[in-house]
């Protein structure tokens, strides 16, 4: 299974899945990412965390542990 977190730099990837349940789901949804959306990686900050990605023509950040539960392709 490939995470948003595994994606480098500079790529583009699409949202296959979203895991994780309740609250956590819900707030990665309600930032725009769903299934279907395509999500550009902009950069990683030098220690990995966070990650800087286009959605739906804004910038987003997100830590590596909600990363890891947006499953791409």
């Amino acid at each position: 299974m490939n995470t948003l977190r595994s994606v480098r730099p500079g790529t583009t990837a699409t949202v296959v899945k979203l895991h994780g349940e309740g609250a956590l789901k819900r707030r990665i949804m309600d930032m725009g990412i769903t299934k279907g959306t395509s999500i550009f990686v902009r950069k990683v900050a030098p220690l990995g965390d966070p990650i800087e990605i286009n959605v739906r023509n804004y910038e987003l950040s997100l830590r590596k542990s909600d990363a890891e539960m947006i499953e791409i392709k």
